[in-house]
């Protein structure tokens, strides 16, 4: 036994060594090289800092509505619900969504709601909902902000992120960006 202690010894020594300061440090490097020296994606609009790669509430009804969050879309605490599709508190939590978004969209159906617009994605910081969440919520936003249904569409079309290589996950929206481009087609 005495005869595997050193060697135990030296290889915990050495693993961290090498994944508490020289991996860190390594990454932190690389990060620098990116864009935003590691710092994520960020977008300027109206005088605030979005970033652009975490969710961010939008409930306004002239807005797309995001995603919902499970953690009120706090990045410091990303993390899912944990409660499983037959637990009675998270079926209340959907069904309350559902509500809310059939009284202020009155013309849809219930069965025609996408799930990502009712339920919160894993991490709880989803920016992202599908082209279908999106179209959705178009007769809502061109009748408040009175704009024509085509124009809010092609919107849509513009900011629509296609699968990776055309073939990894789905098509996609970011809520943010097409939000800041719906705010700048209503300013002109």
């Amino acid at each position: 036994m005495k005869k595997h202690i050193l060697p135990a010894i030296k290889l915990t020594a050495l693993f961290i060594v090498l994944l508490a300061i020289v991996y860190p440090i390594s990454i932190w490097a690389i990060a620098q090289l990116s864009p935003n020296q590691g710092k994520g994606d960020l977008i300027q609009h109206k005088n605030k800092t979005y970033y652009e790669n975490i969710g961010q509430s939008f409930t306004s009804d002239k807005y797309f509505w995001s995603r919902p969050s499970a953690v009120d879309y706090n990045a410091a605490g990303s993390a899912g619900s944990n409660k499983g599709p037959s637990n009675e508190e998270y079926l209340k939590q959907v069904q309350a969504r559902i509500d809310t978004f059939l009284m202020k969209n009155p013309e849809i159906r219930k069965s025609d709601i996408p799930a990502d617009l009712v339920t919160a994605s894993g991490s709880g910081l989803d920016p992202n909902f599908s082209v279908q969440a999106a179209k959705i919520q178009v007769k809502r936003i061109a009748k408040i902000r009175n704009i024509d249904e085509a124009k809010i569409n092609n919107l849509i079309v513009q900011n629509t992120e296609k699968p990776l290589i055309g073939l990894f996950g789905p098509e996609k929206i970011n809520v943010l960006k097409l939000n800041i481009a719906l705010d700048q087609l209503s300013g002109k």
